[in-house]
């Protein structure tokens, strides 16, 4: 960091709260730049416990993310090592017949499914390369002074206090964030959580009898019903991680095995093969749906002392696979601040502050919006339509436009870019349909002239 006394490096004592994948990707950037690295962490170790029920188990790793992960040297690892490429959704229709949708039918650029445990833990793993990261597992933050830069932890094994003090709080501890609960009693900080109507609930596709893929693995499957969907993400093991997301009414009258199967039957019946009946059975009652949540809030910094990112700044719902992509482009977006020449602490915060809400905001919204897409409109010939001519322009004029959903997904363009692209785009569009339309009409109405005149 260019945080300079009397032209002298200055190297600063960071505590960063939330041992999860944004907070040990940040500490990695914090790390290679000498400063010294507190890492506390409520939980256990997450290399030594067992896959938490209720946490998505693979997740979607795109450009934003793997640019940050280039940054310490992990993109390499993560994509030819672990990660399996997804180029498109596969649609399973009712009938059990399935058609593509390509991510991008021009340059074949695709997203990667990554499991949370093996990032998570491969991070940790790289902090131990560097001396000036210590790590502290099973403490919970219990009180703080951000101002002060002071922080007071509950070991929760021997219930130990520990108090610490550092030159900077980075709070990444997730989206029911202690820090920012803390955050929260400065005036002037707005907040606002939206819990959506739909849960979600983790099932599995296990691997077939010589432990190889069950559906062809490089697609995102997705299994589209309206108000309700089913997805499947492919992991190492040959197995997948499906998710059925519907809204909790529904959830809550499948409430035995008979009624569960029938629905099934009626809505995914060519997964319940692929599951098997015991095993969906046992998945399904074995916990209950969790909670969506989406929080938007600003400002992101309490003065030089403090600052929260990731979910603790921005949670979104998982739609568009943008949630851990949008923390580590925050981890990009900080390391970039802080090589600007002389700039302090309080500049870089304020900086991050004071521009960073607008692009999270936006993803929230587009989070939002393409549950919608992925559920109920994939389905529909309007939609296949509109992608079909996107995809046609773009690969034309590739420089001129970019499909929203590559944009986003392939690109590092603002968030709010993005959706200015789309928002284009889509004038463009009607204003040529217009046009055509109208010259229609005109050729039209010449036509009939003719006829009445007798011209023709």
């Amino acid at each position: 960091m260019a945080n300079l006394e009397n032209g002298t490096f200055k190297k600063l004592d960071v505590v960063v709260v939330g041992g999860g994948l944004a907070g040990s990707l940040e500490a990695l950037f914090l790390a290679k730049r000498g400063h010294r690295v507190r890492l506390y962490e409520y939980r256990e170790d997450i290399r030594n416990t067992p896959q938490a029920r209720g946490r998505s188990i693979n997740l979607a790793l795109s450009i934003r993310g793997r640019t940050a992960l280039r940054e310490v040297g992990l993109e390499d690892h993560m994509i030819n090592n672990h990660g399996i490429p997804m180029k498109g959704r596969n649609i399973h229709r009712i009938d059990g017949s399935t058609y593509i949708i390509p991510y991008d039918s021009r340059t074949k650029q695709c997203i990667y499914s990554v499991g949370r445990n093996y990032l998570n833990g491969l991070l940790l793993q790289e902090s131990e390369k560097y001396e000036n990261v210590e790590r502290f597992f099973n403490h919970k933050l219990i009180a703080s002074n951000l101002r002060e830069g002071f922080l007071s932890f509950q070991k929760t094994d021997t219930k130990e206090i520990v108090e610490v003090n550092a030159d900077l709080i980075i709070g990444a501890d997730g989206a029911f964030s202690a820090v920012r609960k803390e955050i929260m009693k400065q005036p002037l900080f707005d907040y606002n959580q939206k819990y959506i109507e739909h849960g979600y609930l983790e099932l599995c596709i296990p691997p077939d009898s010589n432990g190889g893929f069950q559906m062809p693995p490089n697609y995102l499957h997705i299994w589209p019903r309206g108000e309700f969907m089913m997805i499947a993400l492919p992991t190492r093991t040959g197995s997948w991680t499906v998710t059925l997301f519907m809204p909790f009414t529904h959830f809550k009258s499948l409430d035995n095995e008979d009624k569960l199967l029938k629905f099934f039957e009626k809505y995914f019946p060519d997964s319940i093969p692929l599951i098997g009946k015991q095993k969906l059975i046992a998945d399904y009652f074995a916990g209950s749906a969790s909670p969506l949540i989406a929080i938007k809030c600003r400002p992101y910094n309490v003065e030089d002392k403090a600052l929260i990112i990731g979910d603790a700044a921005h949670a979104v719902v998982p739609f568009y696979g943008q949630g851990m992509n949008a923390g580590f482009e925050d981890c990009t977006i900080l390391n970039q601040l802080f090589q600007k020449p002389h700039d302090d602490l309080a500049k870089i915060l304020k900086e991050f502050s004071d521009t960073r809400w607008e692009d999270t905001f936006a993803i929230s919204d587009l989070a939002m919006y393409n549950y919608i897409e992925m559920r109920d409109l994939v389905t529909r010939p309007s939609y296949l339509l509109r992608k079909a001519i996107d995809d046609v322009i773009f690969w034309l004029v590739p420089k001129v436009w970019i499909p929203l959903y590559n944009s986003v997904t392939f690109s590092t363009i603002p968030y709010t870019q993005c959706i200015k692209n789309r928002q284009w785009q889509d004038k463009v569009l009607n204003r040529s349909l217009l046009f055509l339309g109208a010259v229609t009409s005109a050729a039209g109405a010449f036509y009939v002239y003719k006829k009445i005149v007798g011209l023709s």
